[in-house]
């Protein structure tokens, strides 16, 4: 258990430093376009780890499927949701209502893979979502403007706010869904680069597919820098490299809803990171929210 809990911080860990460094490519060539690049490189770098490392003879063609279906679900469907709902009520309240992602995996598991929690770990998972969502919450702060204070463009919502959030949970739940669908393929013995060259593999091919869509754009436009490639090249091996498979980790070892949980505190751990990045402090309630995800973590880890 301790292992799984050391990987699912550490991907949550690997998730807010790549989220840092995907500010730049993401505005110099968009997201679709970010996401199908990012994902090729990983795709490129896990298939060719696993094949050193002999990971791929830990997977059957039936374990494959279903690591290609948890991409298909967690990442394409979960992403394309959380994107669009993200254009529409903005990143603040998109990041709050995301994080129930943790409690729904817990929920899927306990319902499809019978994995129980203890009341001690219910309550440290409660904690962790709540500490996530507050930290998330008071993060953002009204803009000076002349007169008075008003709130920034991101804080209005295009559209109707309930389809938006609707959207929103959608994605949470897409992503609890791929978690479960991996959990037994992965405590059956799976490699993770492995599992994670199979996801990202996937995932990656119906972006592409996507993208040949009519209508929609498939190049990557001038803003593709050697500096902005070599950006995304460390934001894939931190993020989609590094931490999912970590997170597979933690799935081959733990519990879901557990794993879950301690994945999601990548907005609490980027804290730090953007006081230091910004050199602006954050409010006083996320560091609140910080504090009560931590007793959270506790109580989850001590259990």
């Amino acid at each position: 258990m301790l292992t799984a809990n050391l990987a699912a911080l550490g991907a949550a860990l690997c998730w807010a430093a790549s989220g840092l460094i995907a500010i730049g490519p993401v505005r110099a060539i968009g997201s679709v376009a970010f996401n199908r690049l990012r994902m090729s490189i990983v795709f490129v770098g896990t298939a060719l780890a696993a094949t050193l490392l002999g990971g791929w003879q830990t997977l059957d063609l039936q374990g494959a499927a279903i690591l290609a279906l948890s991409g298909a679900v967690g990442i394409v469907m979960g992403d394309t949701a959380l994107f669009w709902a993200l254009g529409r009520i903005g990143p603040r309240r998109n990041s709050v209502i995301y994080a129930t992602n943790a409690p729904i995996t817990a929920l899927l598991a306990w319902a499809v893979l019978g994995e129980a929690l203890g009341p001690w770990t219910a309550v440290g998972i409660a904690l962790v979502t709540a500490g996530v969502m507050l930290a998330i919450f008071f993060r953002a702060s009204p803009v000076p403007n002349g007169a008075g204070a008003v709130p920034h463009d991101w804080e209005s919502v295009r559209g109707r706010l309930l389809v938006g959030v609707g959207a929103c949970l959608i994605a949470a739940v897409c992503q609890a869904a791929g978690s479960v669908i991996a959990r037994p393929v992965m405590a059956a013995g799976a490699d993770p680069i492995a599992a994670a060259a199979v996801r990202v593999g996937m995932s990656g091919l119906l972006l592409f597919a996507g993208g040949l869509l009519p209508g929609q754009r498939f190049g990557f436009g001038p803003g593709l820098t050697p500096r902005i490639f070599g950006q995304i090249v460390v934001n894939g091996f931190i993020g989609l490299g590094l931490g999912m498979t970590l997170l597979l980790i933690g799935l081959a070892h733990g519990n879901a809803g557990v794993v879950a949980t301690l994945s999601a505190t990548s907005p609490v751990l980027i804290l730090p990171m953007l006081w230091v990045w910004t050199r602006q402090r954050p409010g006083a309630g996320a560091w609140a929210g910080a504090i009560v995800a931590v007793l959270g973590v506790a109580l989850i880890v001590n259990r």
